[in-house]
């Protein structure tokens, strides 16, 4: 399955780095190597990016990994999408903090109320 996440990091990683290859991007987002080849698969497949390969003289064979016009799109989409939950994640992290921060308070002051006595 690729989750928004995980297809905004690629495509964001791959339009900063289109020569990245896919050890570099499974290292940089600490996927599984062949999670990295499944996802790429499925972004080719879905008209995301297109992969030229190319002889190199260092690397066997190098590839090089192109957002399409639809990739930049659904980038751009993704990557509202990631926001939203990731602000909504901190929301709600921020209110469990906050509770916490209160109980604590209130565990503190009984404790200083029975120490006292």
């Amino acid at each position: 399955m690729l989750t928004d996440e995980t297809r905004y990091r690629i495509l964001k990683l791959l339009e900063a780095e289109p020569h990245a290859s896919q050890r570099r991007i499974a290292d940089e987002l600490g996927l599984s190597l062949g999670r990295v080849n499944f996802c790429i698969k499925a972004l080719v497949e879905k008209g995301l990016i297109k992969v030229n390969n190319f002889r190199n003289s260092e690397r066997k064979r190098a590839y090089l990994y192109l957002l399409t016009p639809r990739g930049i799109e659904e980038k751009a989409v993704v990557t509202t999408r990631f926001l939203k939950r990731k602000l909504d994640e901190y929301e709600f992290i921020k209110r469990e903090l906050e509770e916490l921060q209160r109980e604590a308070a209130k565990a503190q002051a009984g404790s200083e109320k029975q120490n006292a006595q």
